[in-house]
């Protein structure tokens, strides 16, 4: 069994993410860059699948700029077997994403596909249904627990009531949830082993669809910080402040 894993390049997550100065975008500068901590989560989970003997191979890919290749040399010192880069100078949105995976996904004939459920610098939760659209492929959420079972997937997925175990037919797409897995270190030698796997280079611009983005990026903002607290002399004061200027009660006493 073949399973693809798309991963993407974000800042890394222990890092306090500033705008630029015109509110245009994130600063990038001198910035720690790493794995999507989901995406990593889905490539634990496959290679896990491989070491069980269930995946015969490994396959990661990204789409982005030349330098995400540093991303895909982790994955593949993380037990992928071979790496692609869907290469673009610009930053492309989701549904771009998903026709280059299809593409991928064309060319490789996966029998599994396994992503993050999201990004953390975007959070858009869009790429693994859109891919599903386009491929006509099963598609389970949200996954906690994943079993392969003939041609077909039991996952469990974490919905508001509690849990939920669904069957999929292979092929399928495969969502994760942060309680899935804990993702492994790379050690130094599989950091030297992966410096010499397979590492192919494809171009976004050749792939044969429209690749124009559908939104426009209007301004970053950091959240608006917290006021600080103050200490009330009464319940009368207290209840006071929680109707007139927090607003969230609204009965009479």
């Amino acid at each position: 069994m073949k399973i693809l894993v798309p991963i993407k390049r974000v800042v890394d997550y222990n890092v306090k993410v500033r705008p630029l100065s015109d509110q245009s975008n994130v600063d990038l500068n001198n910035v720690k860059m790493s794995v999507n901590p989901f995406c990593e989560i889905a490539l634990e989970e496959a290679v896990r699948l491989k070491e069980a003997g269930t995946a015969s191979e490994v396959i990661t890919v990204t789409v982005g700029k030349q330098d995400s290749q540093e991303q895909l040399r982790t994955a593949l010192a993380l037990g992928a077997d071979r790496a692609i880069l869907v290469e673009s100078d610009n930053l492309v949105e989701p549904l771009v994403i998903a026709k280059a995976l299809a593409k991928v996904c064309e060319a490789e004939n996966p029998n599994l596909i396994i992503l993050g459920k999201q990004a953390i610098d975007g959070d858009n939760n869009q790429t693994g249904q859109m891919l599903a659209a386009l491929m006509g492929y099963a598609q389970a959420t949200n996954a906690s627990e994943i079993s392969i079972s003939g041609d077909s997937a039991n996952v469990t997925r974490e919905i508001d009531g509690g849990l939920q175990t669904i069957q999929v037919s292979l092929p399928a797409i495969v969502t994760t949830d942060l309680r899935l897995n804990e993702p492994r270190y790379a050690s130094l030698p599989n950091i030297m082993k992966a410096k010499k796997k397979e590492l192919n280079i494809l171009s976004l611009a050749d792939m044969g669809f429209d690749i124009s983005n559908r939104t426009e990026l209007l301004s970053v903002e950091l959240p608006a910080e917290r006021a600080a607290g103050v200490i009330v002399e009464s319940v009368d004061q207290l209840i006071d402040k929680l109707k007139n200027e927090a607003k969230v009660i609204s009965w009479k006493f």
